[in-house]
């Protein structure tokens, strides 16, 4: 089983939802992690998005990085910018990947023009995540 952790600033909306993706699109094959390099709370919007097709990730929690360094990942992948800037070195990752997602936390407008950049993001996400299932580089 390969473990991946992804890794966001506030471990709120894309590293969450990340995770919530790859385990239910993988299953047993991976076991999948989050952590934020300054984590605050689990964003409703992204529970929301997630809850549209079927993934209920409103049982997770906001998790410092730190939480994981003496752990071994097989990928550690950063989805926002700032992430890759402050992302502790994990010795022994074999791949270290950087998505360079939008935030979604920071789109203007209603609740509803909020939750499409939270789906789109949410679209985004399990493109690349299907290619990294399928070992393409993703």
């Amino acid at each position: 089983m390969k473990r991946v952790i992804f890794i966001c600033t506030h471990n709120s909306a894309r590293s969450q939802m990340a995770e919530g993706l790859l385990r239910h699109l993988a299953g047993e094959r991976f076991q999948p992690y989050s952590a934020g390099t300054a984590p605050t709370r689990l964003h409703p919007l992204a529970v929301a998005a997630m809850q549209e097709i079927g993934i209920d990730i409103s049982g997770q929690r906001a998790k410092d990085v730190r939480e994981y360094a003496e752990r071994k990942f097989d990928y550690v992948i950063t989805v926002c910018d700032q992430a890759r800037e402050a992302c502790p070195i994990f010795p022994g990752a074999r791949h270290q990947l950087h998505w360079s997602l939008p935030d979604p936390e920071a789109a203007d407008g209603d609740e509803t023009a909020r939750l499409i950049a939270f789906r789109q993001v949410r679209e985004d996400l399990a493109a690349r995540i299907r290619r990294l299932m399928e070992g393409a580089d993703p």
